[in-house]
């Protein structure tokens, strides 16, 4: 690798770090004032509660930082096995399948103790922070195979640009969306 990728490399981790703590800070702010009432209203049409959005994010950031890159059980399963504030588990993606598992029926369903949830959340955002501080450019730079989902061959890095950061961002959208369909402020700006 060139000095010259080396280099950009280094930038582009700290503007990763930087934009992650930003995200879940974003997220949040969006989650403050969330009671469990609004959490769990069953909105019209095909969309998703409050509350179920809000763990698929925290969920799915853990699986994919904890289990997908580094290769270790995710927090969910480990250190907070059973106190994570969620019913039940999501489906899980299946070997058999490139598709992503519907979470539709799981959403419905599932009942959130978000005083649970938050704290598991911090536990997360900081495992995803500690991963980033140490990780080096090598890392950044190695490749993931995700064929098994659906997304093929794609860096850590852009994988964390692409898919982690956007995915934080665009359910946050949803979750302000409906806060704003049960009347109360959205997003925090």
């Amino acid at each position: 690798m060139s000095a010259a990728t080396s280099d950009y490399l280094s930038v582009m981790k700290e503007h990763l770090r930087e934009a992650c703590k930003w995200a879940f800070h974003y997220l949040e702010e969006t989650m403050k004032g969330v009671t469990p009432e609004l959490a769990h209203w069953q909105p019209p049409g095909i969309a998703n509660p409050i509350g179920a959005t809000y763990a698929h994010i925290v969920l799915s950031q853990d699986g994919m930082l904890n289990g997908m890159i580094r290769g270790q059980a995710p927090l969910f399963v480990s250190t907070w096995a059973g106190r994570v504030g969620v019913s039940e588990p999501p489906p899980p993606p299946s070997p058999d399948s490139t598709e992503l598992p519907d979470w539709s029926g799981w959403s419905r369903r599932v009942h959130i103790d978000l005083e649970a949830m938050q704290p598991y959340a911090q536990a997360v955002y900081a495992s995803v922070d500690d991963y980033l501080a140490a990780l080096t450019v090598d890392e950044l730079d190695r490749e993931l195979d995700l064929t098994f989902i659906g997304l093929g061959k794609i860096s850590i890095g852009a994988f964390m640009f692409r898919i982690g950061l956007s995915h934080i961002y665009t359910h946050c959208g949803e979750i302000a969306c409906l806060k704003g369909l049960q009347g109360v402020k959205g997003y925090p700006v």
